[in-house]
């Protein structure tokens, strides 16, 4: 039977691939999508969103927009990343479909509650939409599988020198979604910067006669220049869309069930801290250290496979 699968989005160049792959994988039934703010603002993601389910061939899979901003923090957009349109100035058709007449946390809610069996939540975006799920409809818990997040890092950040965008851009959030009670699988920055197609794939796809090859070829080929004086190199990562791959082929990631928490103060704000000693420390013998919530982290990744997988996926059971 196929994953129940809800996905959270801020959708830019990768949350993109993301959508057109959970569309397409056959074990993967996509419920619905609830976005927010972050790669861009909450309107032009949904209206993203809407375009790409439209590529992707996908059923009325209902649409919801989220939050606007984080918790406590002002928007903080990454449209240096993706984009002012946060696709890269990728242009597509307009499209017919429509979001629901309903927030996010309302259509997240009916629809786990209503599911016949757990849902698994794939948050690929600041997790503003599900720390506000949590707090106000706990019983919600009941029936999630669990919580697949694209967040975080056991080791650098790209935010900062030790936070990760998602996680950084609403820290809050996130520790509220860690100490839920809701099994949590971490898709870090220690794989996502892993995972990448090779640019004379890309650029095959983008030039080739599959009308959804070449949009997969062009948001794969999408460069990031932080500066005009910035010399934008091509990286081919298909982001997001390698913590979608991981509930189809958990055997492609290595991973560790290790505590971690949320840093929410000081310059490491937004920063995942994950307990990877082997053995106790100092804190923990003499019983000064706070409790940290187990999360399965994905540490390691047969990269290769990962995107043979992805790319798969798309070009053989995307509409041409």
């Amino acid at each position: 039977m196929a994953v129940p699968v809800i996905l959270d989005v801020d959708t830019g160049v990768d949350d993109a691939l993301a959508l057109l792959f959970a569309v397409a994988h056959p074990e993967l039934e996509l419920l619905a999508v609830s976005c927010v703010a972050g790669n861009a603002a909450l309107e032009q993601v949904v209206d993203n969103t809407l375009r790409i389910l439209d590529v992707a061939g996908a059923p009325d899979v209902p649409v919801a927009a989220g939050a606007v901003r984080p918790l406590l923090e002002p928007a903080r957009s990454a449209s240096h990343v993706h984009g002012a349109d946060g696709l890269g100035g990728l242009v597509l058709p307009a499209t017919s479909r429509r979001p629901v007449d309903e927030s996010a946390v309302e259509l997240l809610r009916r629809t786990i509650l209503a599911h016949p069996v757990p849902v698994t939540l794939v948050a690929l975006a600041p997790q503003t939409n599900l720390a506000l799920l949590l707090r106000t409809h706990p019983e919600v818990a009941g029936n999630l599988e669990r919580i697949v997040f694209m967040g975080g890092s056991a080791s650098v950040g790209n935010a900062t020198a030790v936070a990760e965008f998602n996680v950084w851009h609403d820290p809050e959030a996130a520790a509220i979604v860690l100490d839920a009670g809701v099994p949590c699988y971490m898709y870090g920055l220690d794989v996502f910067n892993r995972v990448a197609v090779p640019h004379e794939r890309a650029l095959e796809l983008e030039q080739g006669e599959h009308r959804a090859g070449r949009i997969v070829g062009a948001l794969l080929g999408h460069r990031v220049a932080l500066s005009e004086d910035d010399h934008a190199e091509y990286t081919g990562l298909i982001g997001d869309a390698g913590a979608v791959c991981s509930i189809v082929a958990p055997e492609l990631l290595r991973t560790e069930r290790r505590p971690a928490r949320v840093e929410l103060a000081g310059y490491g704000r937004g920063q995942t801290l994950v307990d990877l000693r082997d053995r106790p420390g100092e804190d923990l013998l003499h019983g000064v250290a706070d409790e940290w919530t187990p999360v399965e982290i994905a540490l390691g990744v047969d990269a290769d496979a990962v995107a043979a997988l992805f790319l798969d996926t798309v070009v053989e059971r995307l509409p041409a």
